[in-house]
């Protein structure tokens, strides 16, 4: 509590408006390049495009494989999809898809997440 209130005062102090505590302190569960992206916009993102790709969605926009060309070591086996998580924390509904993308199984596991932010051409690099 008493950093809370450091912190407050400390916001206080500078003119910056004051933000909610749980936003200074929620944790990044990835980051892609300064990006934070908690779990929960993580899990949204994954399960709208699994929802699509189980409904059999199959055409040129997304979800859609992603062919791993930058051999990542997956925590899960593939085929993989790739579905755009973007940093506004709404889920993608079409338009640009930005840099970040979620990866995910047709067993709907998690794979990872990656960004062409940091990378050379159109590849990918994992998000930390």
């Amino acid at each position: 509590m008493q950093y809370a209130k450091i912190l407050a005062l400390a916001v206080f102090m500078t003119g910056v408006a004051a933000i909610p505590l749980e936003k200074l302190t929620r944790a990044c569960a990835y980051t892609c390049g300064t990006v934070c992206y908690t779990s929960s916009a993580v899990s949204a993102a994954q399960a709208a495009g699994y929802k699509l790709e189980a409904a059999g969605k199959a055409d040129d926009s997304y979800p859609h494989v992603y062919h791993d060309y930058e051999g990542f070591d997956f925590p899960v086996d593939g085929t993989y999809y790739e579905f755009p998580i973007l940093k506004s924390g709404s889920v993608y509904t079409g338009g640009s898809p930005g840099a970040d993308r979620v990866i995910f199984n047709g067993d709907d596991e998690l794979a990872g997440v990656i960004t062409h932010t940091g990378a050379s051409g159109d590849d990918f690099v994992a998000c930390t």
